[in-house]
């Protein structure tokens, strides 16, 4: 194994400030930037022979890592001794897992969690416990190993489509093998089905398992729903409008032991929240059109246009902020009209700006990219604001 000075070479992530020249060389007399080479062409993580120059100096002995723990990261190919930092392993396994999982998602999965909890423990105050506090975050969980399957088994079958759209995905990069991503799907899978099963009753179970099953036939063949816009669309707004927030808000009202029972905040959030998963499902192609159009994946962007799939997101979620407004007005006895009325016109104003900016920029990638991040930002703004509506 060598180490490489190659300009050519990665930097070590940020993830790992301390790693530098002083740590991996006996006699370095000034800190200097170090850089290792990690090879795109292997199956997985690890250290790529890069040039035929070779450091001088030598460089201390690093921690075996064990045969079936690099099989387990994913990270087999790696040179049969095994000698490489354990540190530089475990953050780049790191790193890989924050990948496949996809943080803005787990974000969104995460805040509505919290807003649907905090607004069932807002309306019966009286009956919080702190032994509930176990459940709430084993359903936290739950719900992440969810996503994580759902978003992860899409990375399975896409990886062709990645390579063109997003090549920094860490099986597309082939910083994480497929044999390792389906082993981490499998265990998302079964964590989560074993946690609502043990804890949430048969009910949300039914619920669980539909939402699993919707995101299998989304990515997976011969089904792969993900081909027609209509189907891909209603799936995601199905698993991130309803199921979601329905779901959670009826499993803590079980955990209290109330029977279920709408209120109308949460009849506003869940409809919102399912329109607003709607304009996800239709924007978030928007950056992908060209690996969508090569591999023919057909989604409205690629058959209506980047330009009327941004002009009808944004008209759509201007319809729910709208909506929102009136029902401030016309519902003062069920809504805080102090709160929903400035919030959604802020909200409203926004969303005007970012898509005038995407038109001046002539709807380039980062611009298109820009947007769609900005959308995501004002989902999980709804949610901040949702119990104290």
């Amino acid at each position: 194994m060598e180490l490489s000075l190659s300009p050519t070479a990665h930097r070590v992530p940020s993830i790992i400030p301390s790693l530098n020249s002083r740590k991996l060389y006996t006699n370095a007399p000034t800190p200097r930037p170090f850089f290792l080479g990690f090879s795109k062409h292997f199956h997985s993580v690890g250290l790529h022979h890069h040039s035929q120059r070779c450091c001088s100096n030598a460089v201390p002995k690093r921690p075996r890592i064990p045969g079936f723990i690099r099989t387990w990261w994913g990270i087999e190919n790696w040179n049969a001794s095994g000698n490489v930092s354990l540190l530089v392993s475990m953050s780049l396994f790191e790193r890989c897992l924050l990948e496949i999982l996809r943080p803005h998602t787990i974000r969104g999965t995460a805040l509505g969690s919290f807003a649907l909890v905090a607004r069932a423990l807002i309306e019966n105050s009286n009956m919080i416990k702190w032994s509930l506090l176990f459940k709430a975050f084993s359903g936290l969980f739950a719900l992440i190993c969810g996503n994580g399957y759902i978003v992860g088994i899409n990375q399975i079958y896409d990886i062709s489509i990645d390579k063109v759209n997003k090549p920094y995905l860490p099986i597309a990069a082939g910083d994480l093998s497929v044999q390792s991503a389906w082993f981490l799907v499998i265990f998302f899978a079964v964590a989560g089905l074993s946690i609502v099963g043990l804890n949430f009753g048969p009910f949300i179970f039914s619920l669980y398992t539909l939402g699993l099953f919707l995101g299998t036939i989304y990515s997976v063949p011969p089904f792969r729903m993900k081909r027609f816009p209509v189907a891909a669309f209603l799936i995601i707004a199905t698993v991130r409008g309803f199921l979601l927030n329905f779901g959670v808000y009826y499993a803590t009202r079980a955990a209290l032991g109330l029977t279920f029972e709408w209120s109308s905040p949460v009849v506003f959030i869940t409809t919102f929240v399912t329109f607003f998963a709607l304009v996800i499902a239709i924007t978030k192609d928007l950056p992908d059109v060209e690996g969508d159009r090569k591999y023919q994946i057909s989604t409205f962007a690629t058959k209506l246009g980047v330009r009327n799939i941004a002009f009808l997101g944004s008209g759509i979620l201007l319809m729910n902020y709208i909506i929102s407004v009136l029902a401030a007005i016309y519902m003062p006895q069920a809504f805080r009209r102090w709160l929903l009325i400035p919030a959604h016109t802020i909200f409203a104003l926004s969303l005007i700006n970012q898509a005038r900016t995407l038109e001046q920029a002539n709807y380039t990638k980062d611009a298109i990219s820009g947007f769609y991040r900005f959308i995501w930002n004002l989902f999980y703004a709804e949610y901040a604001i949702f119990p104290f509506i």
